[in-house]
């Protein structure tokens, strides 16, 4: 079942186009990363999903309703950083949050306790950390328990152990049912986190689909999630035996060993088996999965959109 069904969605500011007609869907109960480098569109696909920003052409809709006001007290959003009066407690602001959106005013301690500020919740907002802030943030998207929660850069700015909070507090709201949309620049947190993603470059969606799909078939092309090192005494004369091995797709020389991408069905015993039949011995044997990094730069190359 969809969640958001998006349709030939573009955007342009003046001779800028930010969104290209794209076009998408998102499962229900999915955690759906929107990624691509700086300036590719992704805050503006959220503004217009959530009803801030108007598209240029194109149409979006939420259950199969082009009623964004039907459908906002189902969707929980941060799309900007978070503002909250810092003289005044957790509580206190969330009672104001609940106020603004008419709903909610009873999950303020059910939420704090879920992003685990209830020991804190008579503490003044500035006392709060990053991470903290973040969190708060996120328990107001909370209130009223809403089925959707859509966030940009959750864990932008944040250290690693902020980020790592996010993180864990991502994969629980998921396990309780919602589906969670994030537009993120952030890959490892992405690939440790969603289950779907798609990939917006300069506006244009690259590709879309699951993250192992997507790190195995980037781009819809014949590709591997397998990496494997492997070096011997005599490298060229290891690189043209491995040449010989059907399934390999990529072969390079880097530094004083090979990088070997080849498709799942060869194994590092395999390789070992045939290195060793051609009187070659392995000093190194390596497997490594292929990341969502590695994907990603290959999908985009590695620059900016600004």
């Amino acid at each position: 079942m969809s969640i958001l069904s998006i349709e030939n969605l573009s955007k342009q500011y003046g001779p800028v186009r930010a969104l290209k007609s794209v076009s998408f869907t998102v499962p229900k109960g999915t955690v759906f990363g929107i990624l691509g480098p700086n300036g590719s569109g992704k805050t503006t696909l959220l503004g217009i999903v959530t009803d801030i920003l108007k598209a240029s052409s194109g149409q979006y809709k939420w259950h199969g309703d082009l009623d964004m006001a039907d459908q906002r007290k189902k969707i929980g959003t941060l799309l900007e950083t978070p503002n909250f009066y810092h003289y005044l407690s957790a509580i206190d602001n969330l009672k104001i949050a609940a106020e603004i959106k008419q709903r909610g005013k009873d999950d303020i301690r059910k939420v704090l306790e879920l992003v685990n500020l209830w020991q804190r919740k008579d503490s003044k907002f500035s006392t709060y950390s990053l991470g903290m802030k973040q969190r708060l943030a996120i328990a107001s998207t909370l209130l009223g328990d809403p089925d959707i929660l859509v966030f940009d850069e959750p864990t932008n700015g944040l250290d690693p152990a902020g980020i790592a909070e996010i993180r864990e507090l991502m994969k629980k709201l998921h396990q309780q049912g919602k589906t969670i949309i994030m537009a993120s620049h952030i890959l490892d947190e992405v690939e440790k986190v969603c289950t779907h993603v798609a990939i917006i470059q300069k506006g244009d969606l690259k590709t879309v689909g699951t993250v192992k799909d997507i790190m195995s078939s980037p781009g819809g092309k014949t590709t591997t999630a397998v990496l494997i090192e492997i070096a011997s005494d005599n490298n060229i004369l290891l690189q043209q035996t491995v040449q010989q091995i059907s399934g390999i797709v990529n072969i390079e020389l880097s530094g004083d060993e090979l990088h070997i991408t080849c498709s799942e069905s060869i194994s590092a015993a395999q390789i070992n088996r045939f290195c060793f039949d051609k009187e070659i011995v392995l000093t190194k044997l390596n497997v490594k999965r292929k990341s969502l990094e590695t994907t990603f730069l290959e999908i985009t190359g590695n620059q900016s959109d600004k």
